[in-house]
């Protein structure tokens, strides 16, 4: 490990991200609060008789939210099952139903997990306009629902926390489309393809040819690292020399994985009236990202010092440097892109990048999600000081009651169940378990990681159990489902219970949600509820195969 690489590369990420994190964040701010539709907007409210005006009750929020997930599933569904006739399917036809009813759930998701070898299984057609076109809503769905829990922390005394379809096509069109416009030129430049053909020579040698697939690679890698989605063009993901072809454009991509993320913070402090609730929120997805990041930097080295370097699955173009930066940055978010094969990282790098999915993915976690997931542990850790104080914790001027901390607790619970539930019903059925082609402690943890990117719709994985049959294939599939929108609906649930609420002025004895004490006990209460819950697994798992080692 190249420790001057790594610190250059961190230091050039950080800046960068702290360049744009206020001027997008207000963007960002004026975005969901603006009056105004543009013409676009208003056009597609016209054609499905959406009321832009119309405000919406969490339950209603929610069904919109559901059905048209539904029906995004059913799209993709079926879009696989009639690729061969559908145009642009290069010659490829019918998926595999269970491939495909995965495939579909998995970018309704934003997971992204593939279950398929996407060059050798789809055309363009299903590429661009279903898979590409998930990129883009799944992750506007995640923006729009964090945006409705910020309303309801704004909101009194009323039932109504804005408008699903409006939120839907503002993240869309406003945030989503334009970024990524920005970001498929500058891949492009790197040297990303893009094109129509479908295929690319490229000289290996002086008297060697390779044919390899192309397409509009560089459109959907932008809003696959901008959606924090993470599905590749390539089998081989970001790993391929197609999909990132030099050390600027590794680089460049874990930036998008990071910009709305990080950024979210700031909109969260406009939207609430007190830039100082983002910064400590922002501290705190800082910390858990420098550290993540050095721990990360710290194994892949230790791994590489033993005199085997790094082999078979790491990044052998620009050094081992940029593996541990794309690897802790894909964790701690959902995009489950990948630079390295994480099957390839050693058992406590492995172990690492689980526990960054297992943290809930809240620095920064994905487009959305990061952001409301650790504003749910902001108010465990406000009901926790409260009690330690002996006061009625208040959060922003709202009572955090029982009513409140059992959606809370409902949701800090769903997604260790899930992958707790998924990964030990899969080690005691053998048919389920010989999916994972290794044996002993490594073959628990690839299981182990599977279901963990699963109800943590993060995507990547250890790759010997990516290719799986019928049964795992729905079990993965329904992990995600219930990981996505479970804690959706609690979310929603819980912007709603708090919207209805009449704020309370602050005293003498209000816990402050702001500064250095809040943001130390917030990242204590999120590695705690981590470490309590998945430390009997992880010592399972990663810890044993590293001391067997």
């Amino acid at each position: 490990m190249n420790t001057f690489s790594f610190m250059t590369q961190m230091a050039m990420l950080a800046l960068a991200l702290g360049i744009v994190h206020q001027p997008f964040g207000a963007y960002l701010a004026r975005t969901f609060t603006s009056r105004r539709h543009l013409a676009l907007e208003r056009g597609l409210y016209r054609l499905s008789g959406v009321d832009p005006q119309a405000d919406q009750h969490w339950k209603v929020y929610l069904r919109s939210l559901l059905a048209f997930s539904a029906v995004s599933i059913l799209v993709v569904f079926l879009g696989q099952l009639l690729q061969g006739v559908l145009p642009l399917n290069q010659g490829h036809g019918a998926v595999d139903p269970w491939i495909a009813i995965n495939t579909a759930v998995s970018f309704a998701t934003n997971t992204n997990w593939q279950t398929y070898v996407p060059e050798a299984t789809l055309g363009l057609g299903v590429q661009m306009l279903l898979l590409a076109v998930q990129n883009f809503l799944s992750a506007a769905v995640g923006l729009a629902v964090v945006v409705a829990l910020v309303r309801g922390l704004v909101r009194s005394e009323t039932s109504r926390i804005g408008n699903f379809w409006v939120d839907l096509a503002r993240g869309a069109i406003r945030v989503l489309l334009p970024l990524s416009v920005v970001g498929a030129v500058v891949l492009i430049l790197t040297g990303v393809v893009q094109n129509w053909g479908g295929t690319d020579i490229h000289t290996l040698a002086a008297h060697a040819a390779q044919t390899v697939p192309g397409g509009p690679v560089a459109s959907q890698e932008a809003i696959k690292e901008l959606g924090t989605n993470g599905g590749g063009y390539f089998n081989a993901n970001s790993a391929h020399p197609l999909e990132n072809p030099t050390a600027f454009s590794s680089l460049f991509e874990v930036f998008l994985l990071l910009l709305i993320p990080f950024t979210l913070p700031a909109m969260y402090g406009r939207m609430v009236g007190d830039r100082r609730q983002g910064h400590t929120v922002l501290t705190v997805m800082v910390a858990f990202w420098l550290a993540s990041s050095t721990l990360m930097a710290w194994a892949v080295g230790a791994y590489a010092r033993t005199g085997t370097g790094v082999g078979e699955g790491f990044e052998q173009r620009f050094g081992a440097a940029p593996s541990a930066i794309f690897a802790t940055a894909t964790t701690l978010t959902s995009t489950g892109a990948v630079n390295v094969a994480h099957d390839s990282l050693p058992p406590l790098a492995g172990g690492l990048a689980m526990l960054n999915m297992m943290l809930g993915e809240i620095a920064p976690g994905g487009v959305g999600s990061g952001l409301y997931g650790l504003l749910v542990l902001a108010i465990v850790a406000v009901f926790i000081g409260g009690l330690m104080v002996g006061r009625t914790p208040e959060f922003l001027g709202k009572k955090i009651g029982a009513g409140p901390m059992k959606l809370v607790a409902f949701y800090i619970l769903t997604t260790p169940v899930l992958a707790l539930a998924g990964t030990s019903l899969t080690v005691a059925i053998p048919s389920l378990s010989a999916n994972a082609p290794a044996a002993g402690p490594h073959g628990f943890s690839e299981i182990l990681y599977a279901f963990t990117s699963a109800a943590n719709n993060n995507g990547s994985a250890f790759g010997g159990i990516t290719t799986s049959g019928p049964p795992l294939a729905a079990m993965l599939a329904l992990v995600m489902l219930l990981g996505r929108f479970v804690p959706i609906a609690l979310v929603l649930a819980l912007a709603g219970t708090l919207a209805g609420q009449r704020k309370v002025p602050d005293t003498a004895g209000t816990l402050a949600t702001h500064g250095p004490l809040f943001a130390t006990l917030l990242g204590g209460v999120s590695l705690l509820v981590a470490a309590l819950t998945y430390f009997p697994a992880l010592a399972l798992g990663p810890a044993a195969e590293g001391i067997l080692k």
